[in-house]
Parts: structure tokens; sequence; C-alpha cells
């Protein structure tokens, strides 16, 4: 078992930044790929960013592109989402997950098919 808690998240301005943190802990042996999605009240959930473990490879939904940037820090466990620029529309519940075995890891297939996620943090963006 996994277990993935997020940090970092807040309230903020428009234009302004935020970086949300992920540890992961347990048997992360298996873990393929790392990352983030996000869920606003009332829409579906969307993949952000995710980080595959095998090549480093990172990808990004359109959205966000420029303004995010997700890192992994293998020694730590951890997973960053360094987020600048932020627009309400960046208003969400964000959630870290993770995948095993596979090391296909688009953003929208981790959303969807994640195999672990945390407990979400809010992220709110105001105008």
């Amino acid at each position: 078992q996994v277990q993935l808690v997020e940090s970092g998240g807040g309230s903020v301005q428009t234009g302004g930044s935020l970086t949300l943190s992920c540890v992961a802990s347990g048997d992360t042996s298996r873990i393929s790929c790392m990352g983030w999605f996000r869920q606003a009240p009332g829409q579906e959930r969307e993949g952000v960013a995710t980080s595959i473990n095998r090549d480093g490879a990172v990808h990004y939904t359109d959205s966000v592109k420029g303004r995010f940037n997700i890192t992994h820090d293998r020694a730590k466990n951890t997973v960053y989402l360094q987020m600048t620029s932020l627009r309400p529309a960046d208003t969400a519940i964000y959630y870290c997950a993770a995948r095993e075995r596979n090391p296909y890891c688009g953003v929208q297939t981790l959303a969807n098919s994640y195999r672990y996620s945390g407990q979400g943090t809010q992220v709110t963006v105001s105008s």
C-alpha cells in the first residue's frame, strides 16, 4: 500500500503563486508515475500534470502549460506542483495521484485510472 499526503493549498489572488507538495510513503517501489489532477464543484475530474518515473518525462494539460511546473524528488518520494500566474479557473481541489507498474501516464489517464490518491488540497484563486 502507498499513502499520499498533499499540502500547500490556499487562497491567492489572480496572478499569484502556490506550490503544492505530495509525499508518498509505504511500498513505493512499484510506482510508475505520480502527478496531479483537480476537480472543481460540478465539473469533471481534470488531469493537470504527470511525472514519469522511468524517464523523467513530464506532461501537462494545455491550460496550465507555461504556468505550472511539476518536479519529482525521488530521494524524498515527493512530487511538487509549482503554480504561477494563477487564474480563477484554476480554483479546485487538487489531488496527488500515482499509478503502479504501467508506464503510460498521460494527464487524463492518471486522473481516470490512478491506483492511489491523496485527500486533496483546496486551491482558491480570486479575481
